[in-house]
C-alpha cells in the first residue's frame, strides 16, 4: 500500500477469513495493490487490470477495499466455454440478484422517508442516520449486553419507534406549531444529521463493527446465483414488511387516514382526523422501518457511523424516481435504483456505480417529471 505520492505505507497478508488491514496515520488518497502472484491456487482477479485500486480515506473512518476473485479456469467475460466457470450471463444474473437485495434495503428506508414527506412536506436529510441508529442499537444489545441478534433486533426496533415518535412529539411537531417554513426545517434536518453522525462517532468510534452472529456464512448455489442464507432470509423479511406496509396503507383505517393527511391535511382535519396523531405514528413507523433496514444492512457489511449517509443519496433517488410522497412509488423507484447500481458495474468501475442510479433518475425524470407513480401537479 502506498500514498498518492507513491510513498510506501505498509503491507498486510489476508487472514484465514480473507480479511486484512493496514493502519494509516492520516487521511488522504492511497493506492492499494494486490500481489496476484500470492493468490491461492485456482483463483484469479475478476479483472486482472484492477490489481491496484486508488481509495480516499477520511479522518476517523475505516475504508473497505475489496478485490473480486473468480475461478482461474473460468472462460473470458462474454463467453461460455462450457467448463463450469462463471460466464458473462452468470455474472449478470448474480448482479441482478444483488441489485434486488440492495433495492429492497433502499426501499425500506425510502418508504419511511416518502411517508414523512407526504404527510408533513419535510425533506428529512437526517433519515439516513435513522438507519445507522437502528444498526448500532442492535449492535449495543448484541455485542455489549450479550443478547443474541434475534433478541437484540426487536428491542432495537421498539426503541427506534419510540425515538421516531419522540422526534415529532418534542421537536418537529413544535416547529410545525411555530409555523416554521419547510426550507428552514430542511436545513434543520441537515444540522440534525450532522449532530447524530457526530454522536454516533463519539459513542462507537470510527472503525468498522460487526454483530456477533451471522457475520460469515457459506454461500448457497441457486443456478447461476450464489447467495448466503442470511441474504435470502433478509430479502424475505424485507418483502414481507413492504407488503404489510402496502396492505396497511390500503385497507386499515390508519392507512386511509395517512393517505388523507398526505392528500390534504386541512380537509382531513375538518373530517375529524387527528392530523398530529397520524403524523406521529408515521414518524414512529418510518423510523422503525428505517432501523430495520439498518440492521439488515449491518448483516451484510461492517457497521460504521456513516453507513446511513452513504445510502441516503440512493434513498432520495428512489423516492424521487418513484414519485414524491407515494409509498408505492418509493418501492418501485428503489428497486430500479438498486438494480442499476449493481448491474452498472458490468461497464463501469464499482467505485462509480452510484452514477448509474443518478443517470437513470435523470433520464426518467426528463420523460416523466412527476416520477414513475407520481401525480401531475399544477404549478403557479
Amino acid at each position: 500500500m502506498t500514498s498518492d505520492a507513491d510513498a510506501p505505507v505498509g503491507d498486510a497478508t489476508t487472514g484465514a477469513d480473507g480479511t486484512w488491514s493496514v493502519p494509516i496515520e492520516k487521511a488522504g488518497s492511497y493506492k492499494v495493490t494486490l500481489d496476484q502472484a500470492t493468490l491461492p491456487a485456482g483463483k484469479a482477479l475478476r479483472d486482472p487490470n484492477r490489481g491496484t485500486l486508488t481509495v480516499q480515506v477520511f479522518e476517523g473512518n475505516a475504508r473497505n477495499v475489496l478485490f473480486g476473485l473468480v475461478d482461474a479456469n473460468a472462460p473470458p467475460k462474454g463467453q461460455d466455454g462450457g467448463g463450469g466457470g462463471s460466464s458473462y450471463w452468470d455474472r449478470v444474473a448474480q448482479l441482478v440478484f444483488e441489485g434486488l437485495n440492495l433495492g429492497l434495503i433502499i426501499a425500506l428506508g425510502a418508504v419511511g422517508l416518502s411517508l414523512i414527506f407526504g404527510t408533513t412536506g419535510l425533506t428529512n436529510f437526517a433519515h439516513g442516520e435513522l438507519l445507522t441508529i437502528g444498526a448500532f442499537l442492535a449492535f449495543f444489545f448484541n455485542t455489549v449486553l450479550g443478547l443474541h441478534l434475534l433478541v437484540a433486533a426487536p428491542i432495537a426496533l421498539v426503541i427506534a419507534a419510540a425515538f421516531g415518535w419522540g422526534q415529532d412529539r418534542f421537536f418537529w411537531g413544535q416547529l410545525r406549531r411555530r409555523k416554521t417554513g419547510l426550507i428552514s426545517m430542511m436545513i434543520i434536518s441537515i444540522g440534525l444529521a450532522l449532530f447524530l453522525r457526530a454522536l454516533l462517532l463519539f459513542l462507537f468510534g470510527g472503525g468498522g463493527e460487526s454483530y456477533d452472529q451471522y457475520v460469515a456464512q457459506a454461500g448457497i448455489q441457486i443456478g447461476p446465483i450464489s447467495a448466503t442464507p442470511k441474504s435470502l432470509i433478509a430479502m424475505g423479511i424485507e418483502i414481507a414488511v413492504l407488503i404489510a406496509v402496502g396492505l396497511a396503507l390500503t385497507y386499515t383505517r390508519l392507512g386511509k387516514a395517512t393517505r388523507a393527511v398526505a392528500d390534504n391535511p386541512a380537509l382531513a382535519s375538518s373530517s375529524g382526523i387527528n392530523v398530529d396523531r397520524v403524523i406521529r405514528i408515521v414518524w414512529a413507523a418510518g423510523t422503525c422501518i428505517a432501523a430495520l433496514a439498518g440492521i439488515l444492512l449491518g448483516t451484510t457489511q461492517n457497521l460504521n457511523f456513516q453507513m446511513g449517509q452513504q445510502i441516503l443519496l440512493l434513498m432520495f433517488a428512489g423516492v424521487t424516481l418513484g414519485g414524491l410522497g407515494t409509498a408505492y412509488g418509493a418501492l418501485v423507484g428503489s428497486l430500479v435504483v438498486g438494480m442499476f447500481v449493481q448491474v452498472s458495474t458490468l461497464w463501469i468501475p464499482p467505485e462509480m456505480k452510484t452514477i448509474g442510479a443518478l443517470v437513470v433518475l435523470i433520464i426518467v425524470l426528463m420523460v416523466r417529471p412527476q416520477g414513475i407513480l407520481g401525480r401531475r401537479e399544477r404549478i403557479g
